[in-house]
């Protein structure tokens, strides 16, 4: 007779709020593509609801999951006998990517802690070249941000992120889905990272510039620039005179092709 596993109790400290939506965790796999040839890997297993599914409707060759806690990882390796599973107990934020190398390109499935979002999708930016594609969970808000083109939201980390990733909305999801539940609302996002951008000249500078432009929303270009050293005479005028939210991309390029 098999003794009963005991379930760890939830952790605030780690902002642990397990997914309890079968569709939901349906909706992730079905829209990315894994073969018998794809290493999959998950960012807190938590107690295994996603990781059980993914090794149950796919033939991945392998799942690693990236859990940071011991009592979690432990549960999850003695519920569920897989040889495809790996789980490593580490902060994803402190994990060695180059060991993914081997095994790439990367399928990624994970409902991201809510607290490490944005650490997360910059160390997935730097390491953009070991994916393929794949769909995380992150609060509404922050979804509504990383993807917006203009108005409330948009930044410089928009367009950073939509610079590096093609981002498409999925599913939007209650916080009665999970347990315990969060007090906002979630939302699914499939990327894809992109190589074939247009070139920026002198990129780290461009990327500080933006930010120096998004300083204050309200403001025009003119007021966010007047206190740096860019000089303003070589910038459209039509652009200085509108607020940051308001230019996109290409129009961001062109003043910085101007100045830089």
């Amino acid at each position: 007779m098999n003794k009963k596993i005991e379930k760890p109790f939830k952790k605030k400290k780690f902002g642990q709020h397990f997914l309890r939506k079968q569709s939901v965790v349906d909706h992730m796999i079905d829209k990315v593509q894994i073969s018998e040839k794809t290493y999959v890997m998950e960012i807190g297993c938590g107690d295994g609801f996603l990781t059980q599914s993914i090794l149950q409707q796919t033939k991945c060759k392998e799942l690693w999951v990236y859990e940071i806690d011991p009592e979690w990882a432990n549960f999850v390796k003695n519920k569920i006998q897989d040889t495809r599973l790996k789980i490593f107990q580490e902060n994803i934020l402190e994990v060695d990517f180059n060991k993914l190398e081997t095994y790439k390109p990367w399928v990624l499935l994970a409902n991201l802690p809510y607290q490490i979002t944005f650490p997360i999708l910059f160390l997935l930016q730097k390491n953009k070249h070991l994916f393929k594609e794949g769909v995380v969970m992150v609060q509404e808000e922050v979804a509504r941000k990383i993807t917006a083109t203009h108005g409330k939201g948009y930044s410089s980390t928009s367009l950073f992120l939509q610079y590096h990733f093609d981002l498409q909305l999925l599913e939007k999801i209650e916080p009665g889905a999970f347990s315990p539940p969060p007090k906002v609302f979630s939302r699914l996002i499939y990327f894809k990272p992109k190589f074939d951008q247009v070139a920026i000249p002198n990129e780290t500078e461009f990327w500080k510039f933006l930010k120096f432009c998004f300083l204050s929303p309200r403001r025009t270009l003119r007021n966010n620039l007047r206190t740096t050293n860019y000089d303003l005479t070589k910038m459209p005028e039509n652009l200085l005179d509108l607020r940051a939210q308001q230019l996109s991309f290409a129009d961001f390029l062109k003043v910085w092709e101007k100045i830089y």
